[in-house]
């Protein structure tokens, strides 16, 4: 009898000041239906699991093992802290080990010895402080993979995808050109495609401007960038609609015409989408050559060690990690499904 292959995901610990290692620590105290390893400093996981009253046996990471996750267990790959780490205290000479936790991830998952990873948050400010140029996770990891990646958040019922990421508002223009549109939903529509299995996906493409430019009145950015990279791409059979403004995308019923949608900055579609899901969202990067999703917030210094920390959005990470691998393994993977 062929043995099912279970799907190995790595979780990254995040800053370990913040939320990060709480989330896999609430992760480990419930059964999940995979191989689960947490790359973090192990001595940071045990004062933390120490801190939260959580019971933990924490175990040396073995990729030849293939055994469900089990309550109260968590094999750890072990990446030492650089400095000592003071709960929601941050300190820029352990950016070197945040990073180095996702490079270990990301060389799992390129080497086949994990399916895919799963993020907790980090601290770009303090990672930029220590003199590391870091915008984030999702160029971060294009960087590492050498590809171009998309943010996608998913939540609420939406799939809502960026043109540009972490920029400032008044540079958003300038970067909207033809070719990054174009790149970006090839990726978009090939992902949709390929890990969603969605057949025919339809893209609601959003303005730049308000009301999407008014015909020019209010901008010519849809008209001179947008309109004629969406015309290209349709007459080559992807189908998009738009532009459209912005203020009226997220209607509902407007919604369920659309598979997904592509915002022109970071806080045209994901106010929208984090009032509908915060909590419960999840961030995939498209684009990539492996799996990547994580949550939906921040580090939340503030609530670090307290045990108040939601760990909602983590196991929908897992589980969205999980449906993604059974879709590109649909025969060695016997139940995506979150077991609770």
């Amino acid at each position: 009898m062929e043995t099912n292959i279970l799907p190995k995901l790595v979780l990254t610990a995040g800053e370990p000041a913040g939320i990060g290692p709480d989330l896999c620590i609430q992760m480990a105290q419930t059964v999940q239906p995979c191989q689960l390893a947490v790359i973090a400093d192990r001595d940071l996981i045990r004062e933390r699991a120490r801190f939260l009253k959580l019971p933990i046996e924490i175990h040396e990471y073995d990729a030849a093992v293939n055994r469900s996750h089990q309550a109260g267990h968590l094999p750890v790959w072990h990446v030492p802290v650089s400095q000592p780490v003071v709960t929601g205290k941050l300190d820029s000479r352990n950016a070197t080990y945040v990073l180095e936790t996702l490079r270990q991830a990301v060389n799992a998952c390129l080497a086949g010895d994990a399916d895919a990873m799963v993020t907790a948050p980090v601290h770009k400010g303090i990672i930029s402080a220590s003199g590391i140029k870091f915008s984030g996770h999702t160029e971060f990891l294009s960087e590492l993979t050498k590809s171009r990646a998309v943010m996608m958040l998913v939540g609420g019922g939406m799939r809502v995808t960026l043109a540009t990421t972490h920029l400032p508002l008044k540079d958003v223009s300038a970067a909207i050109t033809p070719e990054l549109l174009e790149q970006k939903l090839h990726i978009i529509h090939r992902d949709l495609v390929a890990r969603f299995k969605i057949e025919h996906p339809c893209i609601a493409v959003a303005g730049l401007n308000p009301h999407a430019g008014e015909s020019g009145h209010l901008g010519r950015e849809e008209i001179d960038i947008i309109i004629p990279v969406l015309e290209k791409l349709c007459a080559e059979g992807m189908n998009l609609l738009g532009p459209l403004p912005a203020d009226t995308l997220f209607v509902p019923d407007k919604l369920k015409q659309y598979d997904c949608i592509l915002v022109m900055y970071h806080d045209q579609g994901l106010p929208v989408l984090k009032h509908a899901s915060f909590g419960g969202g999840v961030n995939v990067s498209l684009g990539l050559p492996i799996i990547r999703t994580s949550v939906d917030h921040g580090t939340a210094l503030d609530l670090a060690g307290t045990g108040r920390a939601d760990p909602g959005s983590m196991q929908a990470s897992i589980d969205m990690a999980l449906d993604l691998v059974s879709k590109a393994k649909p025969h060695s993977i016997p139940n995506a499904a979150h077991s609770p």
